[in-house]
């Protein structure tokens, strides 16, 4: 029976793989969004459902400045700084969840219509539920990397999960850059 060395080669290889996984999982999912954003526009093509202007751009707002935090986390751990990597991952989560009381605590109870009422009800509430479904998973990424960062699991050299959950951060953030003006911003309001 032969033991392996956890090694820096081994390592490396490890993480490399890791990476592609996620890269290739994140274009997959982008094909998912992609769809989503064409039936918008092929079923509502010149609307916009009447959603609040001022909700829109407040969580669009939080959900961006998330993003400037959760790199300040991935730099600090990428640089040992733990105590600012802790800091700026808790607040990355307080704004995630603030993104989502927004969008679903107080944009949906407040749209203009119900879910099934018509196309572009379906639309709103599919593209909405589905983001914010990646949100609410990415939150829950980050609690964990957040929990194995206090328990020191991560170094200067060995730190890929603060860097995953990164990525796939700011994945969900593009998403939102286009699913705001095409939501909130295009068309006319009826």
């Amino acid at each position: 029976m032969t033991t392996q060395v956890d090694t820096h080669g081994t390592y490396r290889f490890k993480t490399d793989s890791n990476r592609l996984g996620l890269w290739l999982f994140i274009i997959s999912d982008a094909f998912v969004f992609g769809g989503l954003l064409v039936s918008r526009f092929y079923l509502f093509a010149g609307e916009r459902p009447e959603l609040s202007q001022l909700l829109g751009a407040i969580v669009t707002f939080v959900l961006l400045t998330s993003s400037f935090f959760m790199y300040r986390a991935d730099i600090d751990i990428s640089h040992g700084n733990v105590k600012g990597f802790s800091r700026n991952i808790l607040v990355t989560i307080a704004l995630g969840v603030l993104f989502l009381i927004g969008v679903v605590g107080l944009e949906w109870p407040t749209a203009p219509f119900s879910v099934g009422e018509n196309a572009m009800s379906s639309v709103f509430f599919t593209m909405t539920g589905m983001h914010a479904l990646h949100v609410l998973s990415g939150v829950i990424f980050l609690i964990i990397v957040y929990r194995n960062g206090k328990r020191g699991l991560y170094t200067q050299e060995r730190h890929f999960p603060v860097e995953a959950a990164a990525i796939y951060w700011h994945f969900v953030d593009v998403v939102w850059v286009f699913f705001y003006p095409a939501l909130y911003l295009m068309g006319h309001a009826v």
